[in-house]
């Protein structure tokens, strides 16, 4: 039995690795956390085959796993990068492949890197009380935070009920406003909606259920691929900084902090392959395994934060190292879709340990 990436597997992830560090470096990053313009980045990855991934080959995409995507998203958190891989190379495609109502043109479109689909899935899993989205004869009002890349040519909206809609951005009565968060590689939007006229992709709320799965295990990729970085950038700079005419690697203490930080971190690569997995393979399992995968690695990922954070010392909260960037990353993915505390509850009530 192999336990094992492909050949294939190891081939992709790595033609998308030598991409993103030759176009999108630290100084691109903080380049689009002032202008919020992606569209290069994303050019380059649809050149790569980044958003056909997971559309089906007869719309023409790749035709590819939920593990696939999951390597892709770790790559996309190693650098930090600014991109609409959430709702256009995971959220779109996966609703097509589990029976929602979404037509091969726009799959079509997609998968050439023509058209962003964002995804504002957030009222199904909490909302405040100000923040509610009906639908009335196709009609959706109400207000939707959270909806990941405010840049998008189409929203995947889940109502409170969660039934999903696909809405056009520039549909009558939607208006999108900007949403500031911590994380300034992601723009983040607010919808308000009156009126507006949606397509219904489904109204089974189990659909909506499984795309919150997959995204957390991408969310989960993401922050272990934004750790590695933070994991990697103190090793080498432990091995230059030098305090008392020796690099501060040399110390017990520090040695000890990088190595917590690794072995905390690769137990959580097994998680996350084997959620990516359980979504397209083992679907009795999918959901409990995603909750623990976005829970135990969003509290690894703040542990590695903080502790790079404390190698790197008075530098590491400087924008001339940008750790802030993964940071803050980390912070973003810990919360969306679901906190630990809610991923354990989630968990304890798929397992009939809570009401």
């Amino acid at each position: 039995m192999e336990f094992g990436l492909s050949r294939e597997q190891t081939l992709l992830t790595d033609s998308v690795a030598r991409f993103l560090s030759k176009e999108a470096p630290l100084d691109r990053v903080r380049r689009f956390a002032t202008e919020g313009d992606d569209r290069d980045i994303w050019a380059g990855l649809a050149e790569l085959g980044v958003p056909a991934l997971l559309v089906p080959e007869s719309a023409g995409g790749v035709g590819l796993g939920c593990l696939d995507a999951a390597l892709i998203a770790e790559q996309l958190g190693y650098r930090a990068t600014p991109s609409p891989f959430l709702g256009t190379g995971v959220a779109l495609p996966l609703a097509a492949r589990w029976g929602g109502r979404i037509g091969d043109e726009l799959l079509a479109a997609v998968a050439a890197g023509e058209r962003r689909v964002g995804v504002a899935l957030a009222n199904a899993v909490g909302r405040r009380a100000d923040a509610t989205l009906s639908s009335a004869g196709g009609r959706l009002d109400g207000i939707v935070h959270f909806a990941m890349d405010a840049g998008a040519d189409d929203y995947l909206v889940a109502t409170d009920t969660g039934a999903l809609y696909l809405v056009a951005a520039d549909a009558p009565g939607l208006s999108i406003k900007a949403f500031d968060t911590i994380d300034r590689s992601r723009r983040t939007a607010e919808l308000h909606f009156a009126g507006v006229t949606g397509s219904l992709v489904g109204d089974d709320p189990a659909l909506v259920a499984r795309l919150l799965d997959a995204l957390r295990v991408m969310l989960a990729a993401d922050t272990l691929g934004a750790a590695q970085q933070m994991l990697d950038q103190s090793v080498a700079y432990a091995k230059q900084r030098e305090q008392f005419n020796r690099p501060i690697a040399t110390f017990q203490a520090v040695k000890h902090m990088c190595a917590d930080m690794a072995a905390a971190l690769e137990p959580c690569r097994a998680m996350i392959w084997y959620a990516g997995h359980a979504l397209d393979h083992m679907p009795d399992e999918a959901h409990l395994v995603a909750c623990h995968t976005k829970a135990h690695v969003a509290e690894v990922g703040k542990a590695v934060a903080k502790t790079s954070t404390e190698v790197h010392g008075g530098m590491g909260f400087t924008d001339l190292v940008g750790l802030h960037y993964w940071f803050k990353r980390v912070g973003y993915n810990r919360q969306m879709l679901g906190t630990p505390e809610m991923m354990r509850l989630e968990a304890a009530r798929a397992q009939g340990l809570a009401a």
